[in-house]
């Protein structure tokens, strides 16, 4: 993966994230928005990552999958705009708040 694939996978994806995201929280109103922006950047960060291999004809390595996952960490990353909800989420998921 190339800088400037990844930083337009990046931008792209953490906008799309964030967006999807917003329209979550007024469907299901009952989650958190930290459990939906996760959910959201991991379909948006892996799926676009994976449209952009099919449609620029990248083989499926290990290197490129790994780069996939990494991809989706990191729209997740940027769509949840600051480090404390990183943290915050993680402490929803073992269970405390």
């Amino acid at each position: 993966m190339t800088i400037e694939l990844f930083m337009f996978l990046f931008t792209v994806g953490s906008l799309a994230s964030s967006l999807l995201t917003e329209a979550l929280k007024k469907a299901f109103k009952n989650l958190t928005s930290n459990m939906l922006a996760l959910v959201a950047a991991l379909v948006v960060g892996a799926g676009g990552t994976y449209l952009a291999y099919v449609f620029l004809e990248v083989s499926l390595d290990q290197k490129n999958i790994l780069c996939l996952i990494l991809m989706a960490m990191c729209v997740w990353v940027g769509s949840m705009i600051g480090y404390d909800k990183v943290l915050q989420t993680i402490a929803q998921l073992k269970g405390g708040k």
